[in-house]
C-alpha cells in the first residue's frame, strides 16, 4: 500500500463561511447549497450535484476549488471513456523501447524477465490520468467529475473504490491511497439514471435555475456596469424564454453574455428590435429561436 489516508481538518468552518467565501469568487449560494457543501467538506463525503445544463453544477466545482485555494483536477465524462482514460495506463512505447534495449544474452531466462518486469511496470513507466492524479496530490485538490451520465455504466464501477476509500488499486504496484482527501464533486445533467451504488456513497444536490432575485444579483455582480433597470428587463426575458418549451433553456451563464452583449452593443434597453437582433446569445438552436420570436411576437 502507498501512501495512508488520514483525517484532516474542514476547508469550511461553517456555513456562512461557505456563503461568504463563494461569494467572495463570484459565485452566489443560496443557504441550502452551502449547507450541502459545508457538509461534504465537513464528512469527507463526495458530493453529487444533479441539475439541468447551465445551472451552475461545474461552476461550483470551480468556485469551492478558487475560494479554498486547491487545485481543481477535472475529469470531463463522455460517452465511451474508459479505465486508462479515467485512472491511468502505462507508456506503451516507452516500456517496449525498455524491453528491446534490456534484450541481451545475460538478460535472458526467467530472473532476466522478473527484473525487466519489474522495471518496466514502475513509475517512471506509469501515466496517471484525472482520478490518479487527484489521489496522489499531497496539497488541497477539488476533483471534479463532470457529467458523469454521459458516461457508460460500467466507469461507475470505477469510481466506487475512489470515492469510498480514496485509493486506487494499480495490479503490476500495489494500492495508492490518499495522503490528503479531495473534495469530490461529480455533477449530472440527469440525461440517464445513476446507480444506487455511486449515490450512497455521495450527498446528493439538486440544483435548478435560480429565481429572479438571485439571477438578478449574479447578473449583477458579474457584469457591474449594467443598470438595475436593464438587468431586471434581461432577467425578466430570461425567465419567460425558459418556461417556453426549446431544446435548450438559456443558462445563467448565457443571461450573463446577453447582459455583456448589450454592455458592448452600447444598449440601455431591451426592446423588441434588441431582443431579436441579439437572440442568438442565448437561443443556439434555430427552432428555438423561431418558436421565441412567434410567442415574444417579435416579427
Amino acid at each position: 500500500m502507498i501512501g495512508v489516508s488520514a483525517p484532516q481538518s474542514p476547508q469550511f468552518g461553517s456555513v456562512d463561511d461557505v456563503v461568504e467565501r463563494l461569494a467572495g469568487v463570484g459565485y452566489l449560494a443560496s443557504t441550502g447549497v452551502a449547507t450541502t457543501v459545508y457538509l461534504a467538506d465537513k464528512l469527507g463525503k463526495p458530493l453529487l450535484v444533479e441539475g439541468p445544463a447551465g445551472v451552475g453544477k461545474t461552476e461550483l466545482a470551480k468556485a469551492v476549488a478558487e475560494a479554498t485555494g486547491s487545485g481543481l483536477v477535472r475529469l470531463q465524462c463522455y460517452e465511451g471513456i474508459d479505465e486508462a482514460r479515467a485512472l491511468y495506463e502505462w507508456n506503451h512505447a516507452k516500456q517496449l523501447l525498455r524491453i528491446t534495449a534490456g534484450q541481451n544474452p545475460s538478460s535472458q531466462g526467467a530472473e532476466g524477465w522478473d527484473a525487466t518486469r519489474d522495471d518496466v511496470f514502475s513509475e517512471e513507466f506509469l501515466l496517471p490520468r484525472p482520478l490518479l492524479t487527484a489521489i496522489r496530490r499531497s496539497d488541497p485538490t477539488v476533483l471534479l467529475i463532470d457529467e458523469i451520465d454521459k458516461a457508460d455504466v460500467e466507469v461507475e464501477g470505477l469510481l466506487l473504490e475512489v470515492l469510498s476509500d480514496y485509493q486506487v488499486s494499480i495490479p503490476e504496484m500495489g494500492t495508492i491511497t490518499a495522503t490528503r482527501r479531495p473534495f469530490a464533486l461529480l455533477t449530472s445533467n440527469s440525461t440517464r439514471e445513476l446507480s444506487e451504488a455511486l449515490k450512497r456513497r455521495c450527498l446528493f444536490l439538486h440544483l435548478d435555475f435560480p429565481d429572479a432575485d438571485l439571477e438578478r444579483r449574479i447578473v449583477a455582480s458579474r457584469v457591474p456596469e449594467l443598470t438595475e433597470s436593464l438587468t431586471d428587463a434581461l432577467v425578466r426575458t430570461v425567465r419567460v424564454l425558459r418556461a417556453m418549451e426549446l431544446r435548450k433553456a438559456p443558462s445563467v451563464a448565457e443571461t450573463i453574455d446577453w447582459g455583456r452583449t448589450l454592455l458592448a452593443l452600447g444598449l440601455d434597453t431591451l426592446d423588441d428590435d434588441t431582443v431579436r437582433a441579439t437572440l442568438g446569445v442565448v437561443l443556439k438552436h434555430q427552432s428555438d429561436a423561431e418558436k421565441a420570436a412567434a410567442e415574444l411576437r417579435l416579427n
